[in-house]
């Protein structure tokens, strides 16, 4: 969420960044909105203080032996009333007009931070490195991972289709076995990254999907429970960002690092037509989620540090990928920089997003009322909110499938998760 106050002091500015972003977003009606909401409270407070003024006149006045029925004790009294009943109109007024400003600003995506390259769609991305090319594979002759995976009877779509829909699979046996070990080796290599882990509700209130940006604007990619304010969860970051909503916390407690496993789910409304077979685009689907607390100072840092974590999984593996920075037109609502990770798909023959590593500013915190107090200082700050996928585990899954498949048909598995699987090939 915006800070009304900056939309106020540089309207021309906030409106130039938000063009980068390649959106129409108009500000007038906002700031036409703060203005009648300031008048009001102008008046409001003015109204108030005449109240007041009359209470203290009529208790002198009857500390001074004036009668209660006395004509003038009777006039300060009609108009005490009379302040009353338009106090009390105007209250509903007041928060009339709060709710449309709050709906326009909860409406605003984040602004674009200054380092993000200007671009109007993915085309104009910047690609920032690239890892892995003495792992590319050898093969040439590598099947799809869902065509493999099918056919070694470790992934089932028929059936995942017959009991839920489209966009749905069941994982059979090894495909079971490495889809754990996968969670298993992310969590514990960002936990000795010193990330606490934590397993929050999968079920989320609308509250929670406002808080980090996901409400209003993205309500049809989730799923809603019917006789409940509650969704199912697209990722960990919604449920995780939102355990310190409306808290204040200290400096001491900064940097907060949490990672996180959960079941996601999305509709991905609009995606029909593409990815129609294998794991890449799933309504339901595992995410080893990163998520921080940081000290605004130190935000930069701590996202390039967030990166790296999430690299460090693919690099632990020996997947081949590189990292893309994300610009303007291609940014996510409540990102005002990103990072994406893109691993290498052979069958397709390109890179596929794996991990998008966003860092919010204080954007979600504003929503979600997340703030520190620094010693010494008066008032509190907003904290600054990033977190990063460490890693979509079925996208994980399919670049294992493809990137370490063999001439015979059989699949190595990468060196640190053989431990967890108790074998080196499927």
């Amino acid at each position: 969420m915006l800070d009304i106050k900056q939309i106020r002091k540089n309207p021309e500015e906030v409106q130039q960044r938000l063009k980068k972003r390649g959106e129409g977003y108009e500000l007038q009606p906002i700031l036409d909105l703060d203005r009648q909401q300031r008048e009001l409270e102008t008046e409001r407070s003015q109204m108030q203080a005449r109240s007041n003024e009359i209470g203290k006149a009529i208790g002198q006045k009857m500390k001074s032996g004036s009668k209660p029925q006395d004509p003038d004790i009777l006039a300060l009294k009609e108009e005490g009333n009379q302040l009353k009943t338009q106090l009390s109109d105007l209250e509903p007024k007041e928060k009339q007009l709060k709710a449309q400003l709050d709906e326009l600003l909860f409406a605003l995506p984040n602004l674009p931070s200054i380092s993000t390259p200007e671009g109007k769609s993915e085309d104009d991305n910047v690609e920032v490195r690239r890892w892995g090319d003495e792992y590319l594979p050898k093969n040439p002759d590598i099947r799809p991972h869902w065509e493999i995976g099918e056919q070694m009877g470790i992934i089932d779509t028929e059936r995942a289709v017959k009991v839920a829909r489209s966009r749905f699979v069941s994982l059979v046996g090894a495909g079971a076995a490495l889809e754990r070990a996968l969670i298993s080796f992310m969590l514990d290599k960002q936990i000795e990254a010193g990330y606490l882990e934590v397993m929050p509700p999968i079920l989320i209130s609308s509250e929670s999907l406002r808080g980090t940006g996901q409400l209003p604007k993205f309500a049809e990619e989730s799923f809603k429970c019917r006789d409940d304010d509650l969704w199912l969860t697209p990722t960990a970051e919604v449920p995780v960002t939102n355990l310190y909503r409306d808290e204040i916390l200290s400096t001491d407690e900064l940097p907060i690092y949490y990672c996180a496993y959960t079941p996601c789910f999305r509709r991905e409304a609009g995606a029909y037509g593409t990815d129609q077979r294998g794991l890449i685009r799933l309504h339901q689907f595992n995410k080893v989620e990163l998520v921080k607390f940081v000290h605004p100072d130190r935000s930069e840092s701590e996202h390039e540090s967030l990166v790296r974590d999430a690299e460090a999984i693919l690099q632990a593996l020996k997947l081949p990928y590189r990292t893309i920075e994300l610009c303007s037109g291609d940014l996510g609502f409540s990102a005002q920089k990103c990072y994406d990770l893109e691993v290498w798909l052979p069958s397709s023959g390109r890179y596929r997003e794996i991990s998008s590593c966003s860092n919010f500013g204080e954007f979600q915190a504003r929503r979600a009322n997340i703030r520190f107090k620094e010693p010494g200082k008066k008032g509190t700050q907003y904290l600054h909110t990033l977190n990063g996928s460490g890693l979509a585990i079925g996208r994980t899954m399919a670049a294992i499938l493809e990137n370490y498949q063999q001439a015979d048909g059989t699949v190595r598995i990468p060196e640190v998760l053989q431990p967890y699987l108790g074998k080196k090939v499927l």
